[in-house]
């Protein structure tokens, strides 16, 4: 259905316009996406990826792994009376050796280093 523009107000053909920029605009975006998945899956099918093709620096994943290891290791709190090797932060899931301990009846601050 053709829309009468010659009847419509300024208003409604400004109104319209927009409209249209904005569906222009989100299929422009979808096309972009489908032509990027098309290349990056023909680059794959010769070994390479995309970035190495292109010659731009390839973006890093951002994952928890990355934002971890940004991060200071903790410092150990407590240390096995048993085994000086193992130790605890007392941050997170309780180790076995530091459960056992506590079950036997040592307390935690006779670990803590």
């Amino acid at each position: 259905m053709k829309p009468d523009l010659k009847s419509m107000s300024r208003k409604e053909l400004e109104k319209l316009k927009l409209n249209v920029e904005k569906a222009l605009s989100r299929v422009a975006t979808k096309e972009k996406k489908a032509a990027l998945a098309a290349a990056e899956k023909a680059a794959a099918a010769h070994g390479f990826s995309l970035a190495e093709i292109t010659g731009e620096p390839q973006a890093a994943p951002k994952t928890r792994k990355k934002r971890a290891a940004a991060k200071s290791p903790s410092v150990a709190k407590y240390r096995n009376p048993k085994d000086a090797d193992q130790t605890w932060t007392g941050k997170g899931r309780q180790p076995e050796w530091f459960k056992s301990a506590i079950a036997a009846g040592t307390s935690p601050e006779s670990m803590e280093i």
